[in-house]
């Protein structure tokens, strides 16, 4: 893509939300593991991890009670793979120039993890 970053970001919510990939943690998986899975699962690309970006934490409700969530996300170096060929868990793929991602980005900690992306770009990872 002519030397400029991009990230793999998904459209959920009907098409209305652009997101990150992200998932559960299986048995017996660890973090990484995990991230690369719901990469390929959900964007339909697969790559070589390169480091944890940081963690978002945030409190939710569930049947009534407060819950707090970790997401750990992870930067990867892209591999192989087509956003066409994303699953059935969200809308569409897309590939996303990283420079845009922490405007277009729905999600405040999700927009934060796209910054510290940039950041390591620019540092030359």
């Amino acid at each position: 893509m002519r030397g400029r970053p991009f990230l793999a970001a998904v459209r959920v919510k009907g098409g209305a939300v652009l997101a990150l990939p992200k998932g559960q943690i299986d048995p017996g998986e660890r973090a990484p593991e995990t991230a690369a899975r719901e990469v390929a699962e959900e964007a339909g690309v697969s790559g070589e991890l390169v480091e944890k970006l940081g963690d978002v934490r945030y409190w939710y409700q569930r049947d009534g009670e407060r819950v707090l969530k970790v997401v750990s996300f992870f930067l990867f170096r892209y591999r192989s793979g087509s956003v066409r060929n994303h699953d059935h868990e969200v809308d569409s793929a897309e590939w996303l120039p990283l420079e845009d991602a922490p405007r277009l980005l729905e999600y405040k900690g999700e927009k934060e993890m796209a910054a510290a992306a940039l950041s390591r770009w620019a540092q030359g990872i």
